[in-house]
């Protein structure tokens, strides 16, 4: 049976393929609504927040508007947590006032925690591990422009982040091929790469990671990339850079090796001139503002199924 009422998305890797697929059929049926049924009056999901953002904290904000709940914005410094108090602790008190929990933060283990004290669903909006908000939208701006996951082919291009980790195992569980070119040292984590090859072991996907950048994009149906420089490494920029520059640019060059009729994708923001070229990004094959704008229909999809 299918079913995510009460559950924590902190991975991608808890769904199964079936729920995967439910999350991205409901996201389809929402993102043609243009007023959703209030299904969430008068519940609240508590947004932690102990990283900036733009798009996770707009989407889930508008979502649980559209859906006639409330989306409460707790910045990790204006509440006790950023006095000491334990994560815990504070997962037992929000449990008394909300219906979820939904947390952007630097460390897993503080989502792990979360869930491990909270009754409460717990969401992750991202973290140093894994951004699984991010793939359901970008699993759903695939489907809408090539009208099928399994058997498309995508290339990820860059660092094996958190954005990386949960693509491959979006990709898997939905059986799309993934291809992610990456320098040694800059590899997709190994828990997130085995959780991938066990959901492709069920649905025929293929997971390569290769440090060749032209293996991973000829012939793909998308090219993805994110930026070499995540929150928090601001210190190794220059080693960085160095690292991932120029071979892994995705430029008019290495996306030409893609199918004719390929799109790009970004999970924003951009560093125009890093990982991508202007004429890419904001070229006719851009799928970028899509991309950002099914943020949305994945988190009240997300947080209708959940609720």
């Amino acid at each position: 049976m299918v079913g995510l009422k009460g559950r924590d998305l902190l991975s991608l890797g808890e769904f199964s393929s079936k729920e995967v697929d439910l999350v991205l059929k409901t996201s389809l049926m929402l993102a043609r609504q243009k007023r959703p049924r209030p299904t969430l009056r008068g519940k609240t999901v508590a947004m932690i927040f102990q990283k900036p953002s733009t798009r996770t904290r707009a989407s889930l904000e508008a979502a649980m508007n559209q859906l006639g709940g409330h989306g409460m914005y707790l910045g990790w410094n204006e509440m006790q947590l950023g006095r000491g108090e334990t994560v815990a602790d504070t997962a037992r008190v929000l449990d008394r006032y909300v219906e979820a929990i939904a947390a952007r933060v630097f460390a897993h283990a503080t989502l792990q925690e979360l869930a491990q004290y909270a009754k409460a669903p717990v969401v992750n909006l991202l973290s140093d591990s894994y951004h699984p908000c991010q793939t359901l939208a970008d699993l759903l701006t695939m489907l809408q422009y090539k009208r099928r996951l399994r058997g498309s082919k995508l290339a990820y291009v860059g660092d094996g982040n958190n954005v990386c980790n949960s693509l491959m195992i979006g990709c898997a569980k939905t059986g799309a091929n993934i291809s992610v070119a990456c320098p040694e040292g800059y590899r997709p984590a190994a828990e997130a790469t085995r959780l991938a090859q066990e959901a492709a072991a069920d649905t025929g996907s293929q997971v390569e990671i290769t440090s060749d950048p032209e293996t991973a994009v000829k012939g793909s149906d998308a090219v993805y990339t994110d930026t070499f420089v995540s929150m928090g490494m601001e210190n190794e920029k220059e080693e960085r850079l160095r690292a991932f520059l120029p071979s892994y640019q995705v430029n008019s060059s290495l996306f030409s090796l893609a199918k004719p009729d390929a799109i790009f994708m970004h999970c924003l923001p951009a560093h125009r001139g890093e990982e991508v070229t202007g004429d890419v990004i904001d070229g006719p094959r851009s799928a970028v503002w899509d991309q950002a704008e099914n943020r949305l229909h994945t988190a009240k999809a997300l947080l209708s199924l959940i609720l």
